[in-house]
Order: C-alpha cells, then structure tokens, then sequence
C-alpha cells in the first residue's frame, strides 16, 4: 500500500474509513429469502451477525435477552451498574437526566460507578439470562478478568468478552502480575473474544491465544468515532483498513493452525450499509452500540455511555444523547416505515447482500470494493 510522507523520517500507510468505500455488485442478484445472515461461535448459532456492545445504556438482563431472542447476542459488562447495585433503577434514572458533554455529567457518572461490584450479583445476572434459554454473554475489562473468572465459570457463562481500548496479547508490568491472556484464554471451557485490536500483528497475537475472535475497533459502538480515544490518548485507527488488515491476519492463522477465528467490527457502525462494508471487508459480525441505545426498551433512556466514560482518573468517553428511534425488534428486524436508515438495520443488510449476489456472510467477504473518487486522506478516530 502506498505510503505518505509525514515529514522528514515519518511516513504512514494511506487507510480508509468505512464511508470512504462502496461494495460493487456482482453479476447475479437474488431474493432477500435467499440470504442467509447466520453465523456460529463454537457450538452456538446466531441467526443475525450481532454482538451488542456491553455498555450499561444498551445491556440490562432484560435487553440481553430480547436481543438473544431476535438473534443476536447482549453481552452484559460485569463491571457495570448491574453488577454494583441490587436495583440500578434510581441511577439509570438519573444518568438520563444529565446533561450530555458537560464535565459534571462524567463526574457524576465517575461517582455512580465507585460503587463496589458485588460477586454474588455477577451470578445471579447471568443465571437470570441462562433461564430465559438464550445463550448468556458477558464481558469483563483484562484488568478484572482473573479476579471475576470464577465467578462467571460458577455461574455457567456461555461466551465471555474481555474487552478494553486496546487488549494485547502480552502485557508488561513492573506493579502487577499481568494477565497472561494465552494461559487465561486456554483454560477455560467456553469461547472467549477479545479486543479492541487495530492491527494486522496484534490480531494476530490475539488469536494465537486460543480466543475464539477478536473485536476490531474501540470505544462503546457510536455511529461514529469515539473521540475520547483520539483527544485523550492519541490511538485510532481507519476502520475499513483495520478490519481488513485482521481480516489478513484471521487468513494466516487458519493456514497455519485450521483454526477460524471471527472478526467482530467495533464503532463506526451505525446504519445497515455500514454493517454491509464492515462485513465486506471482512467482518464475521458487528458490534452495536448507539443504533441499540435508541431503542425504546433501552436502559439508557436517551442516554449512550459505555465503561470508558466512567474511569475514576482518565474518562475516555463521554456521555451522548440518543434519540428514541422505536423498539428492539423493529430497529434490528423491522418493518420500517421510514427512511432514514435507524429500523431494520439487519433487513438492510440481506437487501445488500441480495442486491450485491451473495448467498451468505462468508461469500459476502468476497465482495468487490472500491474506493470513492472523493476520498481524501483518511480521518482521525477509532
């Protein structure tokens, strides 16, 4: 790839957003019955390519398992409200009162969020999903993933996430024992993903883990990119590019090990046509954040924030007001009866898929992309 002079010493690869690219149809179409949107973890089957993102506006028990229900799958973040307090209702109600990009609205979240998490509220969450008979998901930050594996495997957990901004395989530390994500990931018995990832080699270590797929992208799933990550720390990456780099990275390790690893795309994503670029560049699924918190049934109450906007010393997210777009089913699956891309986000998917020829997911990888004439030098963001 072409690479552009900075300055003297300084160069850097040219990268794309997903807005910078079209898909292209191929030379045959079909009927949107005749697509097929599912796609398997381990030993589970999803019947949409959905991972939500485990933020405290999108994920309550209750909404993990509608999402389950319509086919995705709701990871619950087990260092969120629900795991710190008996009934979060007080403070959901509060967090929607706040006043979206103020200082005192994180300040408040950042006090909210002091609450100690409580152990036995970790199983009982879950045990909540696993009784609804969907597969219960739950996602933990690295720092935290020994101290609370124990409490997850008790609680017969499904799938786990260990997520963070940036999640390596290997970590360095001259205070703390690090987590060692190769051992952690190999001994427990059920399918973990990682991230976020950027990168080409850091995909790569990741799946040399053992983790059943890596998350690409970072920040709480909003339509577009999370500023903090950019503002606070400097750290992003175009998402098209990213996406198909770990993409290069997914072919590698199955070559050299059979094993498939899934690419789950992270931010950016925020209408079904973003959904179709992200999987045609080679995503397996995406993550949601924003589009879910729209929902009527959201916890958030108009509110969008995820587990970066609550650090108590370096917030890297902020709180954002979502307006109320209409219920779960009908912003995932519709019908819609408007046009501005916020219902039927899967719906506008299998059209893409339909329209561009392609049968299922792993055909749709293989879809031809092109880069828009007007493109100009790839953004800032994650």
């Amino acid at each position: 790839m072409a690479e552009i002079e900075i300055g003297l010493g300084k160069t850097a690869r040219r990268a794309f957003e997903l807005d910078d690219i079209s898909i292209v149809p191929s030379r045959r179409t079909r009927d949107p019955e005749c697509v097929d949107l599912g796609w398997e973890i381990d030993a589970f089957r999803f019947e949409l390519p959905l991972v939500a993102v485990p933020a405290d506006s999108v994920v309550s028990p209750a909404t993990a398992v509608t999402i389950g229900q319509l086919g995705g799958l709701a990871p619950l973040h087990l260092e969120g409200l629900w795991t710190r307090y008996d009934d979060p209702g007080a403070q959901l109600d509060e967090i929607a009162t706040l006043a979206p990009g103020e200082p005192s609205s994180i300040e408040r979240l950042q006090a909210i969020y002091g609450e100690p998490v409580k152990p036995e509220l970790i199983a009982e969450r879950i045990r909540q999903i696993n009784g609804s008979g969907v597969v219960s998901c739950a996602a933990v930050s690295p720092k935290r993933a020994q101290e609370l594996a124990k409490y997850v495997i008790d609680a017969e957990l499904d799938v786990l996430i260990i997520q963070g901004t940036v999640v390596s395989a290997e970590h360095v530390s001259k205070i703390a024992e690090p987590l060692n994500l190769k051992t952690f990931v190999r001994e427990l018995d059920l399918p973990v993903l990682v991230g976020g990832c950027f990168s080409y080699q850091a995909a790569l270590h990741l799946m040399r883990t053992g983790a059943a797929g890596v998350i690409v992208g970072v920040g709480h799933g909003g339509g577009r990119a999370p500023r903090g990550t950019v503002d606070v720390l400097g750290i992003g990456a175009a998402h098209a590019t990213a996406i198909s780099d770990v993409q290069a990275a997914r072919m590698r390790h199955l070559d050299e090990t059979g094993v498939y690893v899934h690419v789950i795309a992270n931010s950016h994503i925020r209408t079904g046509g973003d959904m179709a670029k992200a999987i045609a560049c080679g995503a397996d699924a995406v993550m949601l954040g924003a589009p879910l918190a729209a929902a009527t049934e959201a916890p958030g109450q108009g509110r969008h924030w995820g587990i970066e906007a609550t650090h108590p010393a370096l917030p890297t997210g902020d709180l954002s007001a979502v307006p109320r777009a209409g219920a779960l089913e009908h912003l995932l699956v519709g019908p819609s009866h408007e046009s501005g891309g916020q219902l039927n986000l899967f719906g506008a998917l299998r059209s893409s898929m339909a329209t561009s020829g392609y049968e299922s997911l792993k055909e749709f990888q293989k879809a031809e992309i092109v880069v828009r004439a007007s493109s100009g030098p790839a953004r800032g963001g994650g």
